[in-house]
C-alpha cells in the first residue's frame, strides 16, 4: 500500500502569513513531519484485520460489539454471582407491582395521581391524553419498568464503571424503542389525530418517511424546502478574510460602533462542525452581538478535511490552526493582547496552546473564555460511554481506511445521546403526526456536518478521552510538557446543566489545575442551546444562570456547592460575559484597520472553507 503524503502549508502561511488567492497550495513542510507510528507501513496480515474492523465498525455505525459484548457479560456474571442483589431486584419488583395495582384501584375510584412522575428531561408523556384511562396505565407502568431497569443495571458489584455505564445506556436505549409513545396505538396524540383527519396523517407520514429514506440514501437530507446558507440567511456579520492556511481561515469581522476596544477577540469554534454556530441568524449571533458592542472579533473557520490530509495531526490543529490566528489577530490590532475563547473541542485545543504559551513566556493572551470545553476527561459523560480500548481500536481502523471521520459518522453517537428528542420524538412528530419539521438555523447548522482527519481524531480520542494525558501532564508540544497551571491569565468558564457532551462538573474540573482568577458561569439548557443564549430572547424562568468568581489565592469549592451557594438569575449570560470582557479590554479608542499589509483582505466573509463539502 502507497504512504499517502500529508498536506501541509507553505512557511509563511505557517508563520501565519496569508495566502494572496486561489486555493491552498501545497509547499515544502513547515513544521515536524509525522511520527513513525503513523507513517509505518503495516504488515500485510494486519492490514487484513484492520479492513475487517473498518468494515464491521462502517456496519454498525461505529459500534465496537465486542466492547459492548463484554460489558454486558460482565454484568451478567456478577448478577449471577449475587444472589442478594438478585432478591433486592426481585423486592423492588414486587414492590413496584404492588405500586401499579393501588394505582389502578384508585383510577377505579376516580383518583389519578399518578405513582411515578417522568423524569424532568423525558417529555414524551405531556400530552393531556396520557392522564386518561388506559394510557395512564400505560405509561405509569413503562416508566416503572424503566426504573427497576435503570436498578437492575447499577450498583452490582464488580462490575466495572465503564461496563456499567455501557450496560445501563445500551438498556435504556432498547427499552426507549419499546416505549408506548412510538406506536399508534398506545400514544393517544397519535390516535386523536388519526381520528381527526381521517387517517390522512398515517398516510401523509408515510410519504414523508419514504421522501425521507429516498434523500437520504441519495445524501441530500430532506430540509422541507428551507434553506438556512453561510453567507445568505446564516453567517451574514459582515467581514474580511484576512489569513488562508491549508489549515484555517482567519475572518475579521468589521466594526458595527464608532469606538472600540483595543484588545480584540479571537474566538476557536470547535473543528467538530463548522463555525457558524456562533455566528447564525442576526438576531442569534454571539459574534454580531460581541461586534454591536463595541469589541474587535477575530473568528476562526476551519477547512474541512478530506483525505489527503489524513495524516494532520494535534500538533497542526494547534500551530497553523490556533496560533497562526493569534500572530494575525495580534499583528492587526497593533500588538495588543487578545481574549481568546474557544468553544467545545475548540475550547481544549485553545486550553493546550494557552498552557504551552504560558510555559513559554508568551503573555499575549488577555484573558481565556471556554465555553462547554473539557480538560479533565475523567467524567466525559454519557460520550465516553464510546470510550475504550475496543471502541478506539475499530474507529481508528475505519479511520484510517477512509482517511478521515465523516460527519454522518460522527453525528450518530451524539444522537444516541439524546435519542427521545432527536431520535423517538423526531419520528412521532413526522411520521405519526405528520408535522412539517421545523428546520431552525440551529438545526441546520447541526446538519452541516465536516470531517476529522484520522491522525487527529485518533490523538484526541486515545490521548485527550481515553488517558486524559492533558490533566495528568503528559501531552507534549513545542519541545516540553503542558501544564495547565502555567496559565495565569484570568478565565471565563460556562457549562451547560444539560450538557450531553461535556457535563458541567466535568467543565468545573479546571478549578483543580488553573492556578488563575476563574469566573464560572453555569446557563440553562444543553451544548448548545446553553451557549447560543443571546439577550433578545424573551426572559423568563426558563432561561437562567449561576455566575460566580473564585480568585487564584481562594479555596477550592467542588461542584455541588458551587451551586447550591448560587441563586440563578434570568436571563442570557451573554451580557455578564460582555461587562467581564469589556472590564479588562481597555478604554475604548479608533477602530483598528480591515487587516494590514502582511494580512491584507483577500476576501469577504463567510469565506470559503465554510462553504465547503
Amino acid at each position: 500500500m502507497a504512504k499517502t503524503p500529508l498536506r501541509l502549508v507553505s512557511t509563511r502561511a505557517a508563520r501565519g502569513g496569508r495566502q494572496t488567492s486561489g486555493p491552498p497550495r501545497t509547499a515544502p513542510a513547515a513544521v515536524e513531519p509525522p511520527s513513525e507510528e503513523y507513517l509505518a507501513e503495516p504488515v500485510p496480515l494486519a492490514n487484513y484485520d484492520r479492513a475487517i474492523r473498518a468494515a464491521v465498525a462502517r456496519a454498525s455505525r461505529g459500534i465496537a460489539w465486542p466492547s459492548l459484548v463484554s460489558a454486558w457479560a460482565d454484568w451478567y456474571w456478577h448478577l449471577a454471582a449475587a444472589p442478594g442483589k438478585q432478591m433486592e431486584l426481585a423486592s423492588k419488583a414486587q414492590r413496584k407491582a404492588a405500586r401499579f395495582a393501588f394505582y389502578a384501584l384508585q383510577c377505579l375510584q376516580g383518583e389519578r395521581t399518578p405513582c411515578i412522575e417522568p423524569l424532568p428531561q423525558d417529555r414524551r408523556f405531556g400530552d393531556p391524553g396520557w392522564q386518561q384511562p388506559p394510557f395512564n396505565l400505560i405509561y405509569q407502568s413503562f416508566l416503572l419498568v424503566q426504573q427497576w431497569l435503570w436498578n437492575a443495571t447499577n450498583h452490582v458489584t464488580g462490575v466495572t464503571r465503564h461496563h456499567e455505564r455501557m450496560v445501563t445506556f445500551t438498556g435504556r436505549q432498547a427499552l426507549d424503542v419499546l416505549s408506548p409513545s412510538n406506536f399508534v396505538c398506545s400514544n393517544p396524540e397519535v390516535l386523536q389525530r388519526t381520528a381527526d383527519t381521517g387517517g390522512a396523517n398515517l398516510l401523509r407520514g408515510a410519504t414523508l418517511w419514504w421522501h425521507d429514506f429516498l434523500a437520504s440514501a441519495a445524501g441530500r437530507p430532506h430540509t422541507d424546502g428551507v434553506t438556512f446558507r453561510p453567507g445568505q440567511e446564516v453567517a451574514v456579520t459582515p467581514g474580511k478574510v484576512v489569513l488562508r492556511n491549508d489549515l484555517i481561515e482567519l475572518l475579521q469581522y468589521a466594526p458595527a460602533t464608532s469606538t472600540v476596544h483595543p484588545q480584540p477577540v479571537l474566538v476557536v469554534p470547535s473543528p467538530i462542525l463548522k463555525y457558524y454556530i456562533l455566528d447564525l441568524s442576526p438576531h442569534n449571533s454571539l459574534v454580531r452581538y460581541l461586534v454591536e458592542q463595541g469589541h474587535t472579533v477575530f473568528m476562526l473557520s476551519w477547512r474541512n478535511p478530506d483525505l489527503r490530509d489524513r495524516e494532520l495531526g494535534v500538533d497542526h490543529y494547534l500551530r497553523l490552526g490556533i496560533r497562526a490566528a493569534v500572530d494575525a489577530a495580534v499583528s492587526i490590532a497593533g500588538g495588543e493582547k487578545l481574549h481568546a475563547v474557544g468553544y467545545c473541542l475548540g475550547g481544549t485545543f485553545l486550553a493546550m496552546l494557552a498552557a504551552s504559551m504560558a510555559g513559554h513566556g508568551d503573555d499575549r493572551l488577555a484573558s481565556l473564555t471556554l465555553l462547554a470545553a473539557e480538560v479533565d476527561f475523567t467524567e466525559a459523560g454519557e460520550l465516553s460511554i464510546f470510550i475504550d480500548d475496543s471502541q478506539l481500536a475499530y474507529l481508528e481502523d475505519l479511520t484510517w481506511e477512509q482517511g478521515y471521520l465523516d460527519g454522518r459518522q460522527m453525528s450518530g453517537a451524539f444522537t444516541l445521546l439524546n435519542s427521545n428528542d432527536l431520535i423517538w420524538s423526531r419520528i412521532v412528530r413526522q411520521y405519526l403526526m405528520a408535522e412539517p419539521q421545523k428546520l431552525t438555523d440551529l438545526t441546520a447548522w447541526n446538519a452541516d456536518t465536516t470531517r476529522l482527519p484520522h491522525r487527529m481524531h485518533t490523538e484526541y480520542l486515545r490521548s485527550l478521552y481515553l488517558n486524559n494525558d492533558l490533566a495528568s501532564g503528559r501531552t507534549r508540544f513545542d519541545g516540553r510538557a503542558l501544564a495547565l497551571a502555567d496559565i495565569r491569565a484570568p478565565i471565563f468558564l460556562v457549562g451547560t446543566e444539560r450538557d450531553h457532551v461535556a457535563p458541567w462538573k466535568s467543565v468545573y474540573m479546571l478549578h483543580l489545575y488553573a492556578d488563575a482568577d476563574i469566573t464560572f458561569c453555569l446557563s440553562s439548557g444543553g451544548h448548545n442551546v446553553g451557549i447560543v443564549n443571546p439577550p433578545q430572547l424573551q426572559d423568563g424562568p426558563q432561561r437562567h444562570y449561576r455566575i460566580a468568581t473564585k480568585a487564584a489565592a481562594d479555596r477550592y469549592i467542588d461542584p455541588d456547592q458551587w451551586f447550591a451557594r448560587h441563586a440563578p438569575q434570568d436571563g442570557s449570560w451573554w451580557p455578564a460575559w460582555q461587562a467581564w470582557l469589556a472590564e479588562r479590554s481597555g478604554a475604548r479608542g479608533a477602530p483598528p484597520p480591515m487587516g494590514n499589509g502582511e494580512f491584507a483582505p483577500i476576501g469577504a466573509a463567510p469565506g470559503s472553507y465554510v462553504l465547503a463539502r
